[in-house]
């Protein structure tokens, strides 16, 4: 149902692809994975043909077949467009696929009343749900899924893992959720940039994606333990031989003038010697595995009481846009917690977590790092990524290139402009100032969801080990089974902790 012939993607003068090619045919979920930067939603756009920033060659046939996208994020253009009109074009197609749309609706739990909201005023969840209503409604024959799982309650993650399995329609989607890769993905794509991000490589494989990280990290180690042995079994023999060698130069440079015959068995000796020194550097070793270096940061002497009270909640009702989102919520946060508030999309987590970054941002006995939803709401008063940092003491600027690089930046993302960034990096970006500015306290919206798969033990493991206080919102399963301490469910009654 596509072909793809040895397409080549090239944006700044940099590969992101070189020589693609793939079919897909039905019922194929292909799972597009890679850290953040390497192309991933780039590729999805020069398969549609909609991206303009880069340059692409090579052949892309859908055979006919119409093709559904799914936008990591919704445009601006979209954003202020009310909901019906983002969903349809006219009220002929409305009354055509009104059963669909409310059955869609009820499936889904969104609450019709929606329709008349602009797009902007919904949460990130409910733009992503009604999002997939109108790939559903318009029957595309192909889709292209750009993190799919982008801030949906858990309720609608389970339903999308089994449409995912269930309809034979192709699927290629970017998803930095294991869980959902996990259990829907049938093929694998995994997007490199080696050797300093000079260089791309891809691996495209007819398998589950836990099969591939498996045989991945295999492969890995057992290139490494045979390139070790023979590297030790050369060092060996390379001392051997000079060894040996010294003690012939040595026989020559002493041997007597009147021992022609000896010297000549010396010469003859050292020539072979020379022969074998040729024939052992010149053999082919086995090379150290060329992957893409893992990420690096950690909280430096982070610690914060147990018994320090971080904050008392008491909310009568939490509001959004003159809307009652939920009610009576009583919460006492003390001490280094890890805790996560989960509920249904558009009960109101996102904008609890900013009343409490609101409440905790003046304090001076705590330092607060806050990542949002959007990251645009604290990033946009910054133009280049060094100005997030706020200084411009010499000493400081190498520490925080030093931050960057461990985080994976390259030179040139370092010393360029934010809005260039892709979101995974943004994430990387907010994380990464956390633990350089030393904060104890830690509100996180979703702090995983745009980071790739491969960083995110990575990101998980330093968060375990936090010594201060998380307070999160996330319906990312593996981060809540391995950071959280206390699960919090926030409904339209308020809020209890999940036994």
């Amino acid at each position: 149902m596509l072909e793809v012939k040895n397409v080549d993607i090239m944006l700044s003068n940099r590969y992101l692809i070189q020589s693609l090619t793939l079919h897909l045919n039905k019922g194929d979920k292909l799972a597009v994975i890679g850290e953040e930067g390497n192309g991933k939603s780039t590729l999805l756009k020069a398969l549609l043909g909609i991206c303009e920033y880069a340059t692409i060659t090579g052949t892309i046939d859908f055979k006919g077949h119409t093709v559904g996208y799914l936008e990591q994020s919704v445009s601006e253009e979209n954003l202020h467009k009310k909901v019906y009109d983002f969903l349809f074009k006219d009220d002929f197609a409305y009354y055509d696929k009104i059963h669909e749309l409310y059955g869609y609706f009820e499936t889904l739990k969104i609450d019709d009343t929606i329709l008349e909201q602009v797009m902007h005023t919904l949460s990130g969840g409910e733009r992503v749900k009604v999002s997939i209503v109108k790939l559903l409604l318009d029957k595309y024959d192909i889709l292209l899924l750009d993190e799919p799982t982008n801030d949906l309650d858990i309720e609608t993650l389970e339903w999308l893992e089994n449409f995912m399995n269930t309809i034979d329609k192709p699927i290629i989607y970017v998803s930095h959720d294991e869980t959902l890769l996990s259990r829907t993905a049938n093929m694998i794509l995994h997007i490199e940039q080696i050797k300093k991000k000079t260089e791309c490589r891809h691996t495209l494989l007819r398998m589950g994606y836990d099969s591939y990280v498996e045989n991945r990290l295999r492969s890995i180690e057992h290139q490494v333990q045979i390139s070790k042995s023979e590297r030790r079994e050369f060092n060996k023999q390379q001392e051997k031989l000079t060894r040996v060698m010294q003690k012939v130069a040595y026989k020559q440079n002493t041997i007597s003038r009147k021992d022609p015959h000896g010297a000549q068995v010396l010469k003859k000796k050292m020539h072979s010697l020379k022969s074998q020194e040729r024939k052992l550097n010149n053999a082919e070793l086995t090379e150290m595995p060329d992957i893409e270096e893992s990420i690096h940061f950690f909280f430096e002497n982070v610690t914060i009481p147990s018994s320090k009270v971080i904050i008392r909640l008491d909310i009568k009702e939490l509001c959004m846009h003159g809307k009652v989102l939920s009610k009576n919520i009583k919460l006492d946060i003390i001490g280094n917690i890890h805790l996560c508030i989960i509920g249904k999309n558009g009960v109101g987590k996102t904008t609890l977590l900013k009343q409490i970054y609101e409440q905790l941002k003046t304090r001076t006995d705590i330092h607060v790092g806050y990542m949002p939803q959007f990251y645009e709401d604290i990033l946009a008063q910054y133009d280049n990524v060094l100005d997030f940092f706020s200084t411009k003491d010499k000493e400081t600027l190498t520490k925080v290139r030093m931050y960057l690089g461990n985080m994976n930046f390259t030179r040139d993302e370092m010393e360029g402009k934010i809005k260039d960034l892709s979101n995974g990096t943004k994430a990387k970006l907010f994380l990464m100032k956390f633990a350089f500015d030393g904060c104890d306290v830690l509100l996180l919206d979703e702090p995983t969801r745009n980071v790739s798969p491969l960083s995110n033990p990575v990101i998980r493991k330093v968060l375990k080990e936090f010594k201060g206080t998380i307070i999160s919102v996330s319906h990312d399963r593996k981060y809540m089974d391995e950071v959280i301490d206390e699960l919090y469910i926030l409904s339209k009654e308020g809020i209890m902790k999940k036994k």
